[in-house]
């Protein structure tokens, strides 16, 4: 038996509560169960019971045992002092409050459904499993799994939010910093994330918007603080790159600590330097690219207004000095995808939870669209049940994966609260 799930039946009411009766025969009549509590403190607040005709309102605390009470110096903590209630799983001694006043104590065991008690340690007890719920997921109704695949994106989301809440103060309120960031970012993929990361913390945008409005410049920017200027190479457009930097960096005093870009099992679209050149002409291309994307809502003005390439250089390099067949690097849709799913809707939702203008078509609506992503657990849940096609799907599986199964948080989970409560 785990606390959670005591805390799991008194919450969802599930006890029959006509006949409830305390440990010494008082009868309890549950007037209001008492909002759940997260932080430090008693289990539920502003509970309300008749013990015996006597209307009571206070807290209520959960135990396996009520020796737990002493076990965890309840005695001796004001906060406690208004526990009107000790609900535990067993009874094995009496508690009182810090007045040496007793409390009433209600033995759950007595009111649950064996069914219950049985479903749940099924569930809990798959030692085997990738997940608890595997053997029986695919049972669950679809219509379940679908709302529970919308909040569980909606969750995601706001997590990522607290992230770029954290952002938009340190760059003291500019929504198109915080994006620049971001987008600079994911521009490194898995592989290079660390090192797109220094580079932002590096460069402050306020020195991009000076030079944003010239493409060699905001390359030279660029390749300059990421290090890739640094190696000596007989090429004329990387000398160029060479002496520009050197300006920039003596006009804006840049420091270059960066993490170097790493090449090493990239496929060469994915080199640092064609994402930086794709990054630099869409900033140097649009001017008001924080704007533009906040208004769209549709997927394919995402693609249009994204659909850049890296500079004419570029076309026939992949890195300096080098020469190779001419190709139109351009970000493809499956990169743009990435773009949207790690950075652009995120931007976005919390954009507009802190203006107040949250849409939900304008969130839920382009994930939607999108095809769903492949990777480890991803595949794995596919393997266990039919799922949407789409990067809400994926998106969601992440987070079922990392912050409910993961944690054993079953009964927090829609999955595993119908199979707690199956007949």
């Amino acid at each position: 038996m785990r606390e959670d799930l005591l805390h799991y039946i008194w919450k969802h009411k599930k006890i029959d509560t006509t006949n409830l009766k305390s440990v010494n025969g008082e009868q309890i009549d549950v007037v209001q169960f008492g909002q759940l509590n997260t932080n430090s403190g008693p289990d539920f607040f502003n509970a309300q019971l008749k013990i015996d005709n006597q209307l009571w309102a206070g807290n209520v605390e959960i135990h396996l045992k009520s020796s737990d009470w002493y076990a965890h110096h309840h005695e001796t903590d004001s906060a406690y002092d208004n526990v009107i209630l000790h609900v535990v799983w067993e009874h094995d001694i009496d508690v009182y409050r810090k007045d040496n006043s007793k409390i009433t104590t209600l033995q759950l065991k007595d009111y649950i459904s064996s069914t219950l008690v049985g479903n749940y340690q099924e569930l809990m007890h798959q030692k085997t499993t990738w997940i608890n719920c595997e053997n029986d997921i695919n049972a669950i109704d679809s219509f379940i799994i679908k709302n529970w695949l919308e909040r569980l994106y909606i969750e995601r989301l706001e997590r990522k939010a607290t992230v770029i809440k954290k952002l938009l103060v340190a760059s003291k309120n500019n929504w198109e910093a915080v994006l620049f960031k971001m987008m600079l970012i994911n521009f490194g993929l898995k592989v290079n994330k660390e090192s797109f990361q220094s580079i932002a913390d590096a460069l402050d945008f306020a020195i991009l918007q000076k030079v944003r409005h010239n493409n060699t410049e905001l390359e030279a920017l660029l390749f300059g603080v990421s290090g890739l200027l640094d190696d000596v190479h007989e090429d004329a457009y990387c000398n160029q790159l060479k002496k520009q930097y050197e300006f920039l960096k003596s006009k804006f005093s840049l420091q270059q600590i960066v993490t170097t870009p790493k090449f090493f099992r990239l496929r060469p679209n994915n080199f640092p330097t064609i994402r930086l050149s794709q990054l630099a002409n869409l900033y140097a291309t649009e001017s008001s690219l924080f704007s533009k994307l906040m208004e769209i809502n549709n997927l394919n003005d995402y693609y249009n207004l994204l659909e850049v390439s890296a500079s004419d250089y570029w076309q026939t390099h992949y890195s300096f000095s080098k020469t190779s067949k001419r190709t139109t690097k351009k970000l493809s849709k499956s990169f743009i995808d990435l773009l949207l799913i790690n950075t652009i809707i995120p931007v976005k939702f919390a954009y507009q939870k802190e203006r107040a203008t949250y849409l939900e078509e304008e969130i839920i609506d382009p994930i939607q669209d999108i095809k769903i992503e492949s990777n480890s657990i991803v595949d794995k849940f596919l393997s266990l049940r039919d799922f949407p096609k789409t990067a809400l799907t994926s998106q969601a599986l992440l987070e079922l994966k990392q912050n409910y199964c993961d944690t054993n948080r079953c009964l927090q989970c829609a999955i595993g609260s119908r199979l707690v409560l199956k007949n």
